[in-house]
């Protein structure tokens, strides 16, 4: 039975949608508090997954995600470095996203050390975006995207935008490392367009996954859109599938992320 192990505590809110998504998708799932992780590491070599929920750790107050990813640095970082090497998968979700990139494990842990090479910061709306986006998916290699396309999710955040430097960005598109960039209508990228790109990530980036594929951190929440009905058109498209006499689907095309990771140690 694949395993997935969930991180809750100071903020984090997402765990039990984030929770149910694994176990719709066949896992596992244990939901457990930062402390009693580090006060039992060894829980997590149990796990094939490691999830880092949507939230508001630390009520963001030193920084979107940052004192999250201090804690686990200065108490877990050998056995998540360990649990990395062992080739298994991570996926950080919005707030876990943030978390991720400030440990440095994305871009990529090299010789068990790492270093922030991105930033999520402020929307330049310098507000709080909640709103349904439409996506692409730009790596062939990440686990999580595995025969994605286009997919639509919501967002809710006010610290999404995706930031780096000229050369980290190039060793982004070089590595097929940009998971998912936020498009227009027509499937285009956004090209910056608010409310297309909901908070003026450089190049649309709305998620990025390590060099082999395994890590994944993203902005908009795929645990939000695995029931047809929790679609932001679901009574639009409801009608135009009845009237021309076509199924009405239970699930819809977020599940898919997490299928993909289960379906992976299979």
């Amino acid at each position: 039975m694949v395993k997935a192990i969930l991180l809750t505590g100071y903020g984090i809110n997402c765990e039990e949608e984030t929770a149910f998504a694994f176990k719709k998708a066949g896992a596992e799932t244990e939901i457990i508090h930062v402390n009693d992780l580090i006060a039992n590491p060894k829980k997590l070599s149990e796990a094939q997954i490691f999830a880092f929920p949507g939230g508001f750790s630390y009520g963001d107050d030193t920084g979107s995600g940052n004192a999250l990813a201090n804690k686990i640095r200065n108490n877990l970082w050998n056995e998540l470095v360990d649990f990395i090497e062992a080739e298994k998968l991570i996926v950080g979700i919005c707030n876990g996203f943030q978390v991720i990139t400030n440990l440095g494990i994305l871009p990529g842990v090299e010789n068990r050390q790492s270093q922030r090479k991105v930033a999520l910061s402020h929307n330049n709306s310098a507000r709080y975006e909640c709103r349904w986006v439409g996506l692409k998916s730009f790596s062939k290699k990440c686990v999580f995207t595995k025969d994605i396309d286009l997919i639509s999710m919501p967002v809710a955040h006010a610290e999404g935008k995706f930031t780096a430097s000229p050369e980290t960005l190039k060793a982004l598109n070089e590595n097929q490392q940009i998971a998912f960039r936020y498009i227009n209508q027509k499937g285009e990228p956004a090209k910056g367009e608010f409310p297309q790109n909901p908070n003026g990530s450089m190049e649309d980036i709305a998620g990025i996954c390590s060099k082999d594929g395994r890590i994944l951190g993203l902005m908009p929440h795929p645990e939000r859109n695995i029931f047809f009905t929790q679609q932001d058109n679901w009574t639009l498209q409801n009608e135009a599938l009845k009237r021309s006499g076509k199924k009405i689907p239970e699930e819809s095309a977020g599940i898919k992320v997490f299928r993909n990771a289960v379906e992976y140690f299979r």
